[in-house]
């Protein structure tokens, strides 16, 4: 909005400066007369200010676009303002965490880490197509994040939360800041048991020897883990997939575990987090950016699978039935990851075959879930499931209850799941842009926020606003209950 100009007040006559009322006239003392100078100023200052609190007010109106569905204020970020809340962050022996990192090459089997530990577990910066560079002094916002790198970005997160306290006496939350999944992946292929589970009973009785895990006996702590549940959860009626025995520790079964992937049939205690994708923004501008990107973006394709095939697992024997329909139709396009293929792990091809479709199949794999139904809400593409355990009995802290909308439901044992073309193309162009609209919504409280992120400055909450909020208020009750 512009401002007309004030056009300036015209030349005082003897008489405009003698107050008139029904008993007397008296003159105006001198310094109420508008030819002091000081009086003018004083006008002409106010008005300026008034004048600016407007351009304030209408030229630049609070954001629409960052709203989120469970109800979280996004206002007043800048300070915790959620009552009756704040977490501290217990300050580990080095073993538990940073440790850890000091032999970043061997924390995987399969893979150097060292590349993807770096910036606070953010990994390496990343540019992606179809938005401007960043300013050279500007926090990068795009990098080339591992799916199993949960546990560090939400601890350093922590650090930096709002509500945040270095009292442990207030404290309604306590954070265990341990990276047990890293230390998980570096074990797997370890025959001796009692090697595996070392570092897990280590943890166990130190938060035991703990004062304030006395005080609940542990059900205000709580740990994140980077890694599914299953990697923590070995049994010993079954095979031997490499897990260790941390969620089956009598003293961990009484915290809270967030976790990428939770059991869905034994994990009461169990809360499911987003998978970090590749944004990490740091303002809610970059935020408001990338949604209007993708509501933007060109969607010539009506549907889309990027994966590979799993053999010998059950739940995942749905991916051939997709990869056969998907490379016969002309209204899919097909990433499909074979060994040696490197499009898959390509950030910017991801996001792009995601971005040119309407839908994102979502088939289970090596577990139920997939990173991939993060990066499909990221690139503003509806995720169709196949298993209920992929996402609707996951996050239940994070998407709507109503999954209608914002996804679509085919039964992998279906009739349908044998014409996804079919039952994709007779969905009403009206409900498919409602349930676009509903993912690109979504997009702030699924996405890990830089870690240097201020709150002022970021805006709106992000998944870790989300999870401490939301776990506190189920603490709350269990601690009542």
């Amino acid at each position: 909005m512009f401002f007309r100009k004030q056009n300036p007040p015209s030349s005082w006559t003897d008489k405009e400066k003698v107050y008139n009322n029904k008993s007397s006239h008296k003159e105006l003392p001198n310094f109420l007369s508008l030819t002091n100078p000081h009086l003018r100023y004083a006008l002409f200052l106010s008005v300026f200010l008034f004048a600016w609190f407007l351009v304030l007010v209408f030229w630049f109106p609070p954001n629409p676009n960052l709203n989120n569905n469970n109800n979280h204020n996004f206002n007043n970020v800048g300070h915790c303002n959620i009552a009756n809340f704040s977490v501290y962050v217990y300050d580990m022996p080095a073993e538990f965490n940073v440790g850890l990192l000091e032999d970043c090459r061997h924390l995987n089997i399969y893979t150097d880490m060292c590349p993807h530990v770096a910036n606070r577990g953010l990994g390496q910066p990343i540019s992606v197509m179809g938005l401007p560079a960043a300013e050279p002094t500007a926090m990068p916002s795009w990098f080339a994040t591992h799916q199993f790198i949960a546990e560090m970005i939400f601890h350093a997160r922590v650090e930096n939360h709002p509500c945040r306290t270095r009292d442990p006496r207030r404290a309604s939350l306590f954070y265990v800041p341990f990276y047990g999944g890293l230390h998980a992946s570096s074990k797997f292929r370890e025959p001796n048991l009692t090697a595996r589970d070392v570092l897990a009973v280590r943890l166990a009785d130190f938060l035991e020897s703990q004062p304030f895990w006395e005080r609940n006996q542990g059900k205000d702590h709580f740990i994140a883990l980077g890694r599914t549940a299953w990697d923590f959860m070995r049994s010993d009626h079954g095979p031997d997939f490499g897990a260790n025995c941390l969620l089956n520790l009598p003293a961990v079964t009484n915290m809270s575990v967030m976790t990428v992937e939770r059991n869905p049939w034994n994990g009461a205690k169990q809360h499911g987090i987003p998978y970090p994708s590749y944004f990490h923004p740091s303002t809610w501008q970059e935020m408001s950016t990338w949604q209007d990107e993708v509501k933007r973006a060109s969607r010539p394709n009506l549907f889309s699978f990027i994966g590979g095939p799993r053999k010998g697992l059950e739940k995942a024997a749905i991916r051939e039935e997709l990869i056969k329909q998907c490379a016969g139709s002309n209204r899919c396009e097909l990433l499909q990851c074979q060994p040696g293929q490197h499009k898959c792990h390509e950030p910017g091809e991801v996001l792009g075959v995601m971005r040119r479709s309407e839908f994102c199949l979502q088939a289970p794999g090596d577990s139920f879930t997939r990173r991939s139904t993060f990066d499909s809400v990221l690139a503003g593409c509806v995720p169709v499931f196949f298993s209920r355990h992929t996402a609707y009995t996951q996050y239940k802290w994070f998407l709507p209850e109503d999954e209608r909308e914002y996804s679509v439901y085919i039964d992998e044992k279906s009739e349908e799941s044998g014409r996804i073309e079919e039952v994709l193309g007779r969905i009403p162009r009206e409900r498919v842009e409602r349930m676009r609209e509903k993912v690109v919504e979504l997009i702030p409280t699924l996405t890990y926020a830089h870690p240097n992120a201020t709150a002022t400055d970021l805006g709106f909450h992000d998944a870790v606003d989300v999870a401490l909020a939301s776990l506190a208020d189920h603490v709350r009750r269990n601690l009542v209950s």
